[in-house]
């Protein structure tokens, strides 16, 4: 039989990322927060925590990690099914989700936030590429997640969403400065493009469906949806921006195409744990409902 105790304990140091804000979110002293987990690594013969700022759990640890979510939401499931057992329970169980930095500043925000605000949840977002968003569900590090993949994940049921619709565009001022011979890949080669990160490929992606092959491109590094849009705005480089977002700006002339009419759209899906819970079930109807209202058919 598990240490219930000390898996709380190890999910609760890699939510937190140290010994000493788990403790305090247990409510007891850091000491017995690592008794309890070396306790629970002896047991099992291998390394759970990597101990460091932040701590990070280990591939078998964020597994354990994944199933004591599980057994909390199930817990929650029966407390909702037995008014007597909530009442004295009273407590909020964590969801982990991964979704892409586009969706969360758009559309997927409003929905979980109308979600959370009656189930008895706390969200913990972690924002990747939706290219490698379902490595989180892969790893167990969450228990759903927005993904650019349809493939499921192992043990995971996956629904399309529909697809986000992506402009490349640039401020009236770069464009005459940087594509005043036209947009090619000469001058796709000199122009500064943005990325989200080095997994950011949706730049690279438009390029190679314009130029009908890759084309090397200098490029600032912006790990922010809304810096993207600004540091477009502001002419340090174009990019390819969620239309919903450009949307006002293209149509004011603060931003202007860089072809017209030649959008990328990014099909987007949702993956989750299939033996999970109907909290999760709860989440997965208004996130499929939100994506229904704010992207393209899928």
């Amino acid at each position: 039989m598990l240490d219930y105790a000390a898996l709380t304990a190890l999910a609760a140091v890699v939510r937190e990322g140290s010994f000493e804000r788990a403790a305090a979110a247990l409510h007891v002293t850091p000491s017995a927060v690592s008794q309890r987990i070396r306790g629970l690594e002896e047991r099992l013969g291998c390394t759970l925590v990597v101990r460091g700022p932040p701590c990070r759990a280990t591939d078998t640890g964020q597994r354990l990690c994944r199933h004591v979510q599980q057994v909390q939401l199930l817990e929650q499931d029966l407390q909702d099914s037995l008014p007597t057992l909530a009442a004295a329970a009273g407590t909020r169980v964590s969801l982990p989700v991964a979704v892409n930095a586009d969706s969360l500043a758009t559309w997927f925000a409003p929905a979980v936030a109308a979600f959370a605000a009656t189930a008895p949840v706390l969200l913990q977002l972690a924002v990747d590429d939706q290219d490698h968003t379902a490595q989180w569900l892969r790893s167990g590090a969450v228990l759903a997640a927005v993904t650019g993949t349809g493939r499921a994940a192992a043990g995971c049921n996956s629904r399309p969403l529909g697809a986000m619709r992506y402009v490349a565009a640039a401020s009236p001022a770069f464009m005459a400065r940087h594509f005043a011979a036209g947009v090619g890949p000469a001058t796709l080669a000199q122009a500064p493009s943005l990325v989200f990160s080095t997994k950011d490929e949706l730049q690279a992606r438009w390029v190679r469906r314009l130029c009908h092959r890759d084309v090397q491109m200098p490029r600032h590094a912006l790990p922010s949806t809304q810096a993207f849009l600004i540091a477009a705005l502001a002419g340090m480089g174009w990019a390819l921006q969620p239309l919903a977002l450009a949307g006002p700006h293209l149509q004011d002339g603060s931003l202007v195409e860089l072809l017209p009419d030649s959008p990328l759209d990014v099909p987007l899906y949702w993956q989750h744990a299939r033996a999970a819970s109907a909290l999760v079930d709860e989440l997965s109807r208004a996130v499929l409902a939100a994506a229904a209202r704010h992207l393209l058919s899928p």
